[in-house]
């Protein structure tokens, strides 16, 4: 089996899983750490000849992460492209054990363990209104149906613009500082916020810095997410 992934996500999922029939990966696919396969461009740029080089028996894709004409393009190749959709958790555990069996896997430990973490999580007796941006110049933040949206719902923060017509919309950041919001919660990606970019445009909210991994990612970070997203949240608000 020779399997190249399009999402960093994923790459670790199946380079965790079962690491011999992964050949290649996206320049965004950090972990493991140590990947060693062939680079095959961005997420939304990959490289389609590079890709067919490779000869893969399966390209996995993801309806939002991947660009539809790339994926067509791999497929008029000849090749074999298994597309999720993750916008819930209980999708990304269902999208996680089809990807793994499609690559010729059985059903990990992690994965067990993932979905027996987030089972174990309390349910919050009160919620807190939150606004989450993932780009800066110009703002924009989660909006509707957005997979990390429901994990912070389960961690008992509610997504301020859930509601909102579009799922990343752009808002300008008077109005993020003029909202009723109890924290902001700034990710390391896909915009890198840190101590010292992002915090200091909410001087009078509550922020959160908490790493991209663990709220966006779908794969083995699930297991520890709860644990490691619940004490960032309460640190921020405490």
């Amino acid at each position: 089996m020779r399997v190249v992934s399009l999402v960093p996500s994923l790459t670790e999922a199946v380079a965790v899983t079962v690491p011999d029939v992964l050949v290649g990966a996206t320049d965004w696919c950090t972990h493991p750490a140590g990947l060693d396969v062939t680079r095959v461009g961005g997420t939304k740029n990959p490289d389609v000849p590079r890709i067919a080089a490779l000869a893969p028996d399966l390209v996995v894709a993801n309806e939002e992460e991947n660009r539809a004409p790339d994926l067509a393009a791999l497929r008029a190749a000849g090749i074999e492209v298994l597309v999720t959709e993750i916008r819930t958790l209980d999708q990304a555990f269902r999208e996680l054990a089809r990807v793994l069996a499609a690559c010729g896997a059985g059903r990990p430990q992690w994965l067990d363990e993932a979905e027996a973490a987030w089972r174990e999580v309390p349910r919050p007796a009160a919620r807190l209104r939150a606004a989450v941006p993932i780009w800066r110049r110009p703002w924009m933040v989660l909006g509707r149906d957005t997979f990390a949206g429901d994990v912070l719902a389960r961690l008992g923060v509610g997504n301020a613009y859930a509601d909102h017509a579009e799922r990343y919309p752009r808002i300008p950041v008077e109005e993020l500082t003029s909202a009723d919001l109890d924290l902001v919660v700034l990710p390391d990606e896909p915009y890198r916020f840190t101590h010292e970019d992002g915090p200091e445009a909410f001087p009078d909210t509550p922020v959160a810095l908490v790493g991209g991994r663990h709220l966006t990612w779908y794969g083995p970070s699930l297991v520890e997410a709860p644990t490691v997203l619940s004490g960032a949240l309460r640190a921020a608000v405490r």
